[in-house]
């Protein structure tokens, strides 16, 4: 691990400051990530701003009916909410597929966000990674690419964005508050928050140097039949082959699809808005509505698997909630 100096501001607006002073700064929070990737050298930051001690803990209600997470709260304590399970159980559901509970307990909502590829040429240090060095290549493409991105991936990257819980927010359709340097505050919808690779892929969200998310905001409850289902390598502590978020409706016995999020696919949580309202009656509505979502797949040399997976995965939920409806 490279040396680095650290610090400790006691607000937002102050850990933003004192990460664009200083080139190189990070934030730190729970670290789960981070930490990992400094002791790799992937990450070689300069200095830390440790933003555990600026009151962005809590879970607040808005004006608006919805709910306000702080940066700072903890997945264990975010899933384990009442309101949360109550009200967005897909959120819930999804927090708690994800890593382990000692991790959930660490990791923050902003970091969980903000985590970086589990692709393992990017932390191969050996290996060519645009993400990582931008300009060397792709080791992935043409390489070891199971995993890999089948949608939204460009020729300078197929990698895939790991975190189960921005699935979920994405199909809440949540927006990220932010603080800059300046002290400004903005609101950005999940959907803009993360960036295709294109030719940047190393660019990997819209936030600008030094800006601090600083919440996340849920708009009111949607209700209905609310599913998070991750097919994984293993049965835990393994990241997203194929996930599917999904919040459907109840109507006189059938089920409509009203939000639908996937995970594993792309290098952001990846929802096509065209392929929801769609009752979803049978599996042949399912194949429906997969179409729409795989309209422009392009599978790398070894995850073409994952179109059937996509299909027999959303199906296997929508039946999930058909189940539901019957009781």
């Amino acid at each position: 691990m490279k040396a680095f100096t650290y610090e400790r501001p006691g607000s937002a607006a102050e850990a933003a400051a004192a990460a664009v002073r200083t080139p190189g700064a990070k934030f730190i929070a729970g670290g789960t990530n981070l930490l990992d990737l400094m002791k790799l050298q992937i990450e070689t930051p300069t200095h830390l701003v440790d933003v555990n001690n600026i009151g962005l803990d809590r879970i607040e209600p808005t004006d608006q009916g919805g709910l306000r997470i702080g940066a700072l709260v903890r997945n264990t304590d975010l899933a384990a909410d009442p309101r949360i399970r109550r009200d967005y159980g897909v959120l819930s559901r999804a927090i708690v597929s994800g890593a382990s509970g000692q991790l959930r307990n660490k990791a923050t909502t902003a970091g969980n966000l903000l985590q970086r590829t589990r692709c393992p040429y990017f932390y191969d240090t050996d290996m060519p990674c645009n993400k990582r060095a931008p300009g060397s290549g792709c080791a992935a493409i043409g390489g070891l690419n199971a995993n890999h991105a089948i949608l939204g991936a460009s020729e300078a990257c197929i990698a895939t964005h790991p975190s189960d819980m921005a699935v979920a927010m994405r199909a809440l359709d949540a927006n990220v508050e932010t603080v800059a340097p300046s002290g400004a505050s903005r609101s950005i919808p999940i959907a803009d928050l993360h960036r295709l690779p294109g030719k940047t892929p190393h660019v990997e969200t819209m936030l600008e140097p030094g800006e601090l998310i600083a919440a996340v905001t849920l708009p009111k409850p949607r209700g209905g039949v609310q599913l998070y289902r991750k097919v994984r390598e293993r049965a835990s502590y393994a990241f997203a082959t194929v996930s599917v978020a999904l919040i459907a409706k109840i109507e006189e016995g059938r089920v409509t699809v009203d939000r639908l999020a996937f995970g594993g696919l792309a290098h952001k949580p990846w929802r096509v808005e065209q392929a929801e309202r769609a009752v979803a009656g049978s599996d042949a509505a399912a194949d429906s509505i997969a179409d729409i979502v795989l309209a422009g797949a392009r599978p790398a040399e070894q995850n073409a698997y994952k179109l059937p997976l996509v299909r027999r995965t959303l199906s296997a939920t929508l039946e999930h909630a058909r189940e539901g409806a019957s009781r």
